[in-house]
């Protein structure tokens, strides 16, 4: 699946897709039903499927300094969107540029005169144009006067309330990863480069993949069972701290996984940490000894909980 850039015209053969359009942070139930009504009426009217996205949030361009929120990156994003057979990922670069279009020049300019949108499909809750001018009604309004369709999907329900990224970042910042999973259709993960650490782990019996969070959500701070998937595709069952580490100085925060039966060296690599189940918060402890045999309980409970 291609990658186009949303601040140049698309190539040809991508001209007259329907473009399901959105920040789909997280690509959660109510986002894969967006992209895929747009990947169905692709298919039906034999044109290509495209994901329109937003790179930075625009939250994040409005409100630098807000909290770490983000459930994917665009790598993860654009596999995803691959997997539901989307045909390419169109990045629009959220900048002044953007932010300052009416919602009439982002219809005309953007959609239509650089990449002749075929159809538009959102979320009922879709606004864009500056200040947030435009929304679906305006959009269907604008799609009979330049000549595309435009299509809201209602949101999606689970459990009584509406599947939405606010939900699983609260979920998360609990230590429910398995709730967040449900409405994520799958575990939330974290990929990074592996960074050398100081091999406090190693001392103790347990070496770990080292990374950063980077801009991810800060779930809760603790123990988790974890699956990772190694760059050379393997998928491996371990335990992980994400956090600060209080029982050494300085305080780093950091994902430190372990993987279970695995012998190698991966830094330098790029690998993909699922957060499983939740099984403690990070505690200090007196000495090496009773972290060690805190850890050898850990690593028993995440591979009895991995194996069910």
């Amino acid at each position: 699946m291609q990658r186009l850039d949303g601040g140049s015209a698309v190539p040809p053969p991508f001209r007259g897709a329907i473009v399901a359009l959105g920040n789909f942070d997280g690509f959660h139930l109510g986002h894969q039903a967006v992209v895929g009504r747009a990947v169905a009426d692709a298919h039906a009217a034999g044109r290509p499927a495209i994901v329109g996205t937003f790179d930075p949030h625009p939250r994040r361009y409005f409100k630098p300094d807000a909290d770490h929120f983000r459930l994917t990156t665009l790598d993860q994003r654009q596999r995803l969107f691959a997997a539901a057979g989307v045909d390419a990922m169109l990045v629009f670069p959220f900048d002044a540029t953007l932010a300052s279009l009416s919602a009439h020049a982002f219809a005309a300019e953007r959609l239509v005169e650089a990449f002749g949108v075929g159809g538009v499909v959102t979320g009922i809750d879709f606004t864009f144009g500056k200040g947030r001018e435009g929304d679906v009604a305006r959009l269907v309004a604008l799609g009979d006067e330049l000549g595309f369709t435009a299509v809201a999907v209602p949101p999606v329900g689970l459990g009584g309330e509406t599947v939405s990224s606010s939900r699983i970042r609260e979920h998360l910042k609990a230590g429910r990863p398995r709730d967040a999973a449900t409405l994520l259709t799958r575990p939330f993960a974290i990929e990074g480069v592996v960074e050398h650490g100081g091999k406090l782990g190693r001392q103790l019996g347990y070496p770990t993949a080292n990374m950063s969070l980077a801009h991810y959500l800060r779930p809760a701070y603790g123990i988790y069972a974890v699956r990772g998937r190694l760059a050379d595709g393997r998928i491996l069952d371990g335990v992980a701290n994400l956090g600060i580490r209080p029982s050494f100085d300085p305080p780093v925060e950091l994902l430190e996984s372990y993987f279970f039966d695995f012998d190698g060296d991966l830094y330098g690599q790029t690998i993909e940490v699922s957060l499983i189940d939740y099984l403690r918060p990070e505690a200090k402890f007196d000495d090496l000894d009773a972290l060690k045999v805190q850890m050898d309980a850990d690593a028993a409970k995440a591979r009895a909980l991995l194996r069910g």
